[in-house]
């Protein structure tokens, strides 16, 4: 028996097949989608049998050294899924494996994860009783009704115990537990409005993509909810993505109220052990729901009802950082059509794209244009923040600083949007200009004042706070700019009695953090939330009547563009969790650009205004979804090297691909980062034709070059 082994290493060289035998004594083990160890040059190393056969051409062929699993890792649709992104992504095969397995399943050494266990005891019955007497008798008693949990035996004798187990009148058992646990306990599902019913029931069960576009609070979940409990009475499985962790808890909890335990979380903030545990619940078929952020696409489900794609404007759903660099809505398209079962992609904004195609059809459109409540959306207020800047107490004008005021009066709750963490921007000296810089990258350094650091918000890099300028060695240093940190300390001193909650990654790096946090703030524990972009999607409180927005311009100023379409969102969705009950809310958003068009379209809740017109521009600038746009990083520590190989790659490209536009190379945004320094490339076309094909081939002409490194990315969320 021979078997074809992908290694798990991702490098471009060794992408490919390698043929390895089998010993006798293995040969029943084997199955495609198991991982096995092997010898690989002078290595020991893991990988991913993709197939079987009698004989093989290779001469001196070497045997597997062992099998890694007992059950298959990789099943049949993964196989091909596989497949499919490296096809999409240009990325090596064993890296769309790998991304879609939590690490105790991935081919790669080191990684190791124990099963949780619980122990038990249990009365033997075939062993007789006689002549027990004091403490072994105690136990005995304890465990007459049937197996008992070892913290259940309080204030027992230990060596009574083990000498019970000894003579075989106590059998130890051990029981594999579950790192995360769900209730089983559900509850009555809500009725449904007419909005609500039209759309589940215009859901079909054959392969479809519908966008769900409905506004803020209009009930989207119970929609999702509703056309899942469909799939469950046929038997069906289902997928259900959000964009950010911190809507995992608050999704999860919703879910498990309706379908019990029958659901698993799929996500970055559990832990190795956790996830391992959730994906082989997954695989036995212990759980027919899965929820959970980008990776969860990849849940080893079988006979896929349903995918669903809450929040489906969010960048979050690509994955831009590593290779691959897959988009999870593609990958719910494609993992629809193999399961011939419907995608529904839901949001209040939906992404340009999404509504552009189901403008044309090739989407389903369904709708939601009330909410649940009754009421309506709350009213913006925009405030010129040219004018009141004056008069502003630090970074709070005067009206937000009353109805801030109003509301705790009330005893109602605020969210207070500012998507900038740290206390400051940067430092920089009074005297003679010089700014805090990152010495890995072209980027200024931010103040947090309750570590008293300077750090880097992409290496990582962090230094201590000097008192003097090293430049000028005087002590005129200023704090320029602001991040929630100061605001937090601000709004400490205009409100010293009010309870704040400042949630941002600073804040939320801890394990569980994000679900203590909402929760507290649930609980009306706190009466300001104030928090970067993780606070402006999907959360749902029902206290919350005023939601303020320091900032309306941080996103506007990001050189992208998508920064209008990304800033309308952010101020429709963050706007969109206020009122949401039988209270009426309100929103005032500060800006300094308050009559950019994503600003005075987000105050009159015209998602369909924006869209047409930032249509219009994007149809001018060719831009998507008039164009596909393919951006090209070269990168490495040779600056002059880095440039010039981009200038060769940039004429290879005019030499081969025709009907398209090429820009560049430019710089990118931040040009050195971990000193390592990076040019970008942007091809806009209209039809794939030969570009895949043509930058395979400048993949495969750098693959051996230690000093410059191609990064291909197909639509980018960002550059």
């Amino acid at each position: 028996m021979v078997v074809g082994v992908l290694v798990e290493l991702s490098n471009k060289n060794i992408d490919k097949i390698f043929d390895y035998s089998v010993p006798l004594d293995l040969q029943s083990f084997i199955k495609v989608g198991i991982r096995v160890e092997i010898p690989f040059g002078r290595q020991t190393l893991e990988g991913f049998v993709l197939n079987i056969k009698d004989e093989t051409s290779v001469s001196n062929i070497k045997d597997i050294i062992g099998i890694v699993d007992s059950e298959i890792v990789l099943n049949e649709e993964l196989l091909l899924l596989g497949r499919e992104i490296q096809k999409n992504t240009l990325s090596t095969l064993i890296s769309c494996y790998q991304v879609m397995l939590p690490k105790a399943l991935k081919a790669k050494r080191g990684v190791l994860v124990n099963k949780k266990f619980d122990t038990y005891y249990k009365l033997n019955e075939d062993v007789s009783l006689d002549n027990l007497k004091g403490k072994q008798l105690e136990i005995v008693n304890l465990c007459k009704n049937g197996s008992v949990l070892r913290s259940d035996l309080i204030n027992i004798s230990l060596s009574s115990l083990n000498t019970l187990i000894k003579k075989g009148i106590i059998l130890e058992e051990k029981r594999e537990h579950y790192r995360l646990s769900y209730s089983n306990k559900k509850l009555d599902k809500k009725i449904l409005t007419f909005d609500q019913m039209s759309a589940v029931s215009s859901v079909g069960n054959t392969h479809d993509v519908y966008l769900l576009h409905g506004v803020t609070g209009s009930g989207k979940t119970e929609v999702y909810m509703e056309l899942i409990d469909k799939c469950l009475l046929c038997g069906k499985s289902s997928i259900v993505l959000v964009p950010e962790i911190s809507l995992t808890p608050q999704m999860v909890d919703r879910f498990q109220r309706r379908f019990g335990d029958n659901i698993a979380a799929i996500h970055s903030a559990l832990s190795e052990g956790e996830k391992y545990d959730e994906w082989r619940r997954i695989v036995r078929g212990e759980a027919k729901i899965v929820i959970g952020a980008r990776s969860a696409i990849f849940a080893p489900l079988d006979n896929i009802g349903m995918i669903i794609i809450d929040e489906e404007h969010s960048d979050s759903y690509k994955q831009d950082d590593s290779n691959p660099r897959y988009s999870a809505k593609d990958v719910a398209i494609i993992r629809g059509k193999y399961h011939n079962c419907p995608v529904v992609m839901g949001s209040a904004t939906p992404s340009l794209e999404s509504f552009a195609r189901a403008k044309k059809g090739v989407f389903k459109l369904l709708s939601l244009p009330n909410r649940i409540n009754g009421k309506g959306l709350p009213d913006v207020e925009i405030i010129d923040m040219n004018n009141e800047i004056k008069r502003s107490k630090g970074h709070f004008s005067i009206p937000l600083l009353a109805a801030i005021s109003e509301k705790i009066m009330k005893n109602e709750q605020v969210i207070l949007l500012l998507n900038r963490r740290g206390y400051s921007s940067f430092i920089t000296c009074k005297n003679c200009g010089y700014t805090f810089k990152c010495p890995n990258c072209d980027i200024s350094l931010t103040y947090h004042k309750t570590s008293n650091t300077l750090r880097c918000h992409y290496c990582g890099y962090g230094t201590k706070v000097y008192e003097v300028c090293p430049e000028c060695k005087e002590k005129s240093l200023n704090n320029l700019g602001v991040g929630t940190e100061k605001v937090e300390e601000e709004l400490k001193g205009l409100f010293p009695d009010a309870r704040i909650l400042r949630m941002d990654f600073d804040t939320t790096s801890r394990k569980g953090s994000h679900e203590k946090m909402i929760t507290a703030f649930k609980n009306h524990e706190y009466d300001i939330l104030l928090g970067t972009q993780i606070v402006a999607k999907g959360l749902d409180f029902e206290n919350v009547t005023l939601v303020g927005v320091i900032n309306a311009d941080t996103s506007l100023n990001i050189p992208d563009f998508r920064s209008s379409e990304n800033t309308f969102s952010l101020l429709s969705q963050v706007a969109g969790r206020s009122g949401r009950s039988s209270r009426s809310g309100e929103v005032i958003i500060q800006s300094f650009n308050p009559e950019h068009y994503a600003i005075e379209y987000s105050k009159k809740h015209d998602y369909l205004g924006f869209y047409n017109k930032e249509m219009t521009i994007r149809r001018e600038l060719k831009y998507p979804p008039y164009y596909y746009i393919c951006y090209i990083k070269i990168s490495g520590k040779d600056k002059d090297l880095v440039l010039l190989e981009s200038n060769k790659i940039k004429r290879s490209l005019d030499r081969n691909i025709n009907n398209s536009i090429i820009l560049g190379p430019s710089p990118s945004t931040i040009f050195r980062l971990n000193n390592i320094y990076r040019y970008g490339i942007i091809i806009k076309y209209k039809n794939d034709d030969n570009i895949r094909e043509i930058l395979d081939k400048i993949i495969e002409h750098y693959k051996n070059n230690q000093h410059i490194k191609i990064d291909i990315d197909f639509n980018p969320s960002h550059f």
